[in-house]
């Protein structure tokens, strides 16, 4: 078999821009249900599915085939914030960036991200509703990126991580409410979760603890009460939607999962108790360890975060690693997740390294950012694996990563919904 590119990606299109019947030849094809690596493996691709997968796949004789090494499903990072990335002085440019500079730069780190190998991700959080936009512009093909799933704006309570307005002078910190994601009662937290499915987001965000880059004085303490928790969940759940908690302390973390959300974010102090919590109630771990390197590393970096944040990330930072091995070793469910946006784009894969690091397989680590990814959404039926009826989703690395991680981080050919949108060859 030839492993080379034999048909250019301008072929593949038909003239609407849908993708034509493509044959796609792996030297290995990892079938992450089974866990096995097969050899020689074809994927028949008829617009945006998979139609076909097998040692030879019937296909017309002029149909265009591309040689691959290691094929792979799409990856799945359940936590990034396309409309933003942490730079020295960052802060700043909340004074001065526009609802468009926004949303252009989410486009940006979105061509990024999927260029990187990972064809969906969940964005925990924006501002101005940017991935809203930008998610319906990608579904158009007016713009180019991952599938997205979108929280629009975090819902916090006053003073709280994502309120808006902290560290504001006083004259501008006014009173924001519902609209603006802040909440403070159970009539307020119905309202919030109503305005987000009014804005077209797809689950809801909330800040459960105190946070590392806000500029407020905690990143532990528990910032809704267990009625607004529980008022947020409940509603959520009457429009469709599910909950992912950011949370550092292990109070609010408890409170958040005891409410009912579908997943923690960070989960930097978890319990054992909580961990047993998380199982028994089938609580997905997002651990964003990339995030938690990042910030550690900037702490102690001259001014490039402010005063009050400094310490909180120097203690949260390094803790995040530690957690994420400990759940995993008491079976927690992990699904994959980075931050990115605090640590750069682009570096997605960075975190499996950091997973294996820490004691989780290769294979556990890659099925975190596909099955389990999937499963967190809700759309396994459609995304996950390569297996036919789904959509065509695959990346190629030319290297094994079951041996080494790593090639995650080099991604050779991308597809997203049958179109190839990154070839290199091997």
């Amino acid at each position: 078999m030839n492993h080379y590119l034999i048909a250019l990606p301008f072929l593949l299109f038909s003239a609407t821009g849908l993708a034509a019947t493509t044959v796609l030849e792996c030297a290995r094809l990892l079938d992450v249900e089974s866990g096995d690596l097969l050899r020689d493996q074809q994927v028949l691709v008829e617009d945006q599915r998979i139609a076909e997968v097998g040692r030879s796949v019937t296909a017309p004789d002029d149909a265009p085939r591309i040689g691959l090494e290691t094929c792979l499903p799409g990856l799945m990072d359940m936590h990034v914030h396309l409309d933003g990335q942490m730079e020295r002085n960052g802060y700043v440019k909340r004074f001065q960036n526009n609802e468009a500079d926004q949303a252009l730069t989410a486009a940006h780190h979105a061509n990024i991200t999927l260029q990187a190998g990972f064809t969906t991700v969940r964005n925990p959080g924006d501002s101005y509703n940017v991935t809203v936009a930008l998610r319906k512009a990608i579904e158009d093909g007016r713009a180019t990126g991952p599938r997205i799933f979108t929280s629009a704006k975090s819902l916090a309570t006053t003073g709280g991580h994502a309120d808006p307005t902290n560290g504001y002078r006083q004259d501008l910190m006014g009173d924001p409410g519902p609209e603006q994601g802040v909440i403070n009662g159970v009539e307020d937290a119905r309202k919030a979760v109503r305005q987000r499915y009014k804005d077209g987001a797809d689950f809801i965000k909330i800040t459960a603890t105190g946070g590392v880059l806000s500029l407020a004085k905690s990143g532990q303490n528990p910032q809704f009460t267990q009625e607004e928790l529980e008022a947020v969940v409940q509603t959520a759940a009457d429009y469709g939607m599910h909950v992912a908690a950011h949370s550092h302390g292990a109070e609010g973390m408890k409170r958040a999962v005891q409410a009912g959300v579908r997943s923690i974010e960070h989960g930097t102090f978890m319990t054992d108790e909580i961990m047993q919590l998380m199982k028994e109630r089938g609580t997905y771990y997002v651990p964003t360890i990339s995030a938690g390197k990042f910030v550690a590393e900037k702490s102690v970096d001259g001014d490039y975060l402010p005063p009050i944040v400094r310490p909180k990330a120097a203690s949260v930072g390094p803790q995040i690693q530690e957690t994420f091995a400990k759940a995993y070793r008491a079976g927690v469910t992990i699904a994959f997740g980075t931050d990115c946006g605090v640590s750069p784009h682009g570096s997605n894969a960075l975190e499996f390294v950091y997973m294996v690091e820490a004691g989780m397989p290769e294979l556990a680590a890659i099925r975190a950012a596909t099955m389990t990814s999937a499963e967190l959404l809700g759309v396994q039926e459609e995304l996950g694996s390569i297996s036919p009826g789904k959509l065509a989703d695959i990346i190629a690395v030319n290297g094994n990563p079951l041996e080494d991680i790593s090639w995650l981080q080099r991604v050779a050919f991308v597809m997203k919904d049958g179109r190839v949108v990154r070839s290199e060859a091997p």
